[in-house]
């Protein structure tokens, strides 16, 4: 459906297998330098959006609404519903800083620019329409915070997920009820489903020790004499496999001009991070090596 969409809308047959790819896979890479902004089509970033979008969210959900013909299964989903909400209000703050400071034309471009870099950056697909670099404060942080969502479970996405926040919010709650109830005893669930002790604590575990990766990359690339609104970008970019941060290695740059030791780390992080950190982390146990 998207190969033949994007023939549809001007892509040659190669491009368009080639953006799929990426699209699907929220991959990014593109078969031109300047990605989609070199084909000035709406109708072809708007189609992308979607399919980024489609991407992003969970293929469990989409076989279970192809397979039983109930488009309406994705709205009991908590997951999904967080994931739409977020990619909703982070593109309409984005397109109000863009439109604040006239940093665009018409309302159309202006919401069809925002909602690309956001999705785009959320799903860690990559894509890039617009140099959100020189974009002001206000869009360009939002487009910062969208790089520590990513897709839901079951997606092609990478990063955080917005499921691990849903549940990071539930045990925080319930830990706010206990204070006022200490001896209560306050079930945890995200929809329909009970939420185990065991899970809230690897979840918890997870977002620690993402951060601290996160934290040790950033240490290091500053070590190195990057700057840090490189240095952090690049070290989340990486970790999140999203492709492009801020900076030196905004959506007009490359990574090519780093260190070599800062593209070593950031290939470390870029593994650490698609394989979601735990995998990793179990290679250095003697357990793992006796087993």
């Amino acid at each position: 459906a998207c190969v033949l969409t994007l023939v549809v809308f001007g892509m040659d047959v190669f491009d368009a297998l080639c953006h799929t790819f990426a699209t699907l896979a929220t991959g990014g890479f593109s078969t031109k330098n300047a990605s989609i902004a070199f084909y000035q089509s709406p109708a072809i970033q708007w189609t992308l959006i979607v399919f980024m979008f489609i991407a992003g969210a969970s293929f469990t959900l989409h076989y279970l609404a192809f397979k039983n013909r109930r488009p309406g299964i994705y709205l009991r989903d908590p997951e999904f519903k967080f994931y739409a909400g977020i990619v909703l209000v982070a593109t309409l703050i984005t397109a109000l800083g863009l439109k604040m400071a006239a940093a665009t034309a018409g309302w159309e471009e202006t919401l069809r620019s925002a909602c690309f870099q956001i999705v785009s950056i959320l799903t860690t697909t990559g894509f890039a329409t617009a140099d959100y670099d020189k974009w002001p404060a206000m869009a360009a942080g939002m487009v910062f915070l969208a790089m520590f969502v990513g897709g839901c479970a079951g997606s092609t996405g990478g990063n955080i997920k917005p499921g691990r926040y849903l549940i990071l919010f539930q045990g925080a709650l319930a830990e706010l009820r206990r204070v006022l109830h200490p001896r209560a005893v306050i079930p945890l669930r995200m929809g329909k489903r009970a939420l185990t002790d065991n899970l809230l604590t690897n979840v918890m575990l997870f977002f620690f020790l993402y951060i601290l990766f996160l934290a040790l990359g950033i240490l290091v690339l500053a070590i190195l004499g990057i700057d840090i609104l490189s240095s952090v970008t690049a070290c989340a970019t990486c970790l999140g496999n999203i492709g492009p941060g801020f900076g030196l290695v905004g959506p007009t740059q490359t990574f090519a001009p780093l260190p070599d030791l800062a593209k070593y780390v950031l290939s470390l992080l870029m593994l650490v991070g698609r394989l979601e950190i735990y995998p990793i982390l179990v290679l250095f146990l003697p357990e793992y090596w006796r087993d």
